[in-house]
């Protein structure tokens, strides 16, 4: 089979984390546009920047670029970037994980994101059919009350997600410290995910 073929086959992408598409260009731009000094001096710096040896030095990038991000316009042209993209590569379904945790002390509500990003899988979806769907992710850094408060946003919007992930840093964070939140997810009637064995 030639890289042609392979190239416009349909794919399913069942594990993408949007902010992590968020490639230098935009990144910078983004910065621009709402005056945030980044950590690097330009994108080439930047994207080199990207080469990490742990899920941790990953992660450390991951939120530094992540803080670019702050109003629901912002999510929802990330999301058109990343679904065109994938959709030009033959992505004909996706499933978008997002960390609403990472984003509230910007002042950025879970609707605000799950929406932006809604707006945008119905456009790609008008454009070319290709269908998405969303989990929001409880940091598992944080508490489980903090992940709580996170859950009841999402279950006042339950139509907007697909289920609830898990996912960050993993050491010194086992599932177990989200049993009775989880209980709650299943509970609603939804879908879970958990990130593991990346650490």
């Amino acid at each position: 089979m030639r890289l042609l073929d392979l190239v416009n086959l349909p794919k399913a992408e069942l594990h993408l984390h949007i902010e992590g598409t968020l490639e230098p260009e935009m990144m910078f731009a983004l910065a621009a546009r709402h005056g945030i000094q980044l950590p690097w001096n330009c994108v080439a710096e930047a994207r080199d920047a990207f080469r990490f040896g742990t899920l941790q030095s990953f992660l450390d990038l991951y939120y530094a670029g992540m803080a670019v991000l702050r109003t629901a316009d912002d999510f929802r042209d990330l999301a058109l970037a990343y679904l065109r993209r994938a959709n030009a590569e033959g992505v004909v379904h996706a499933e978008l994980f997002f960390d609403p945790q990472a984003h509230r002390a910007k002042g950025i509500s879970f609707l605000t994101i799950a929406r932006a990003l809604k707006e945008a899988a119905d456009v790609i979806e008008a454009e070319t059919g290709m269908t998405c769907l969303l989990i929001p992710c409880v940091l598992r850094h944080l508490d489980e009350a903090d992940g709580m408060r996170m859950l009841d946003e999402v279950l006042e919007h339950p139509e907007l997600v697909v289920g609830v992930g898990l996912d960050s840093s993993e050491a010194g964070h086992p599932p177990s410290k989200f049993t009775r939140l989880f209980r709650r997810v299943r509970d609603a009637g939804l879908n879970v995910v958990a990130h593991a064995g990346e650490e």
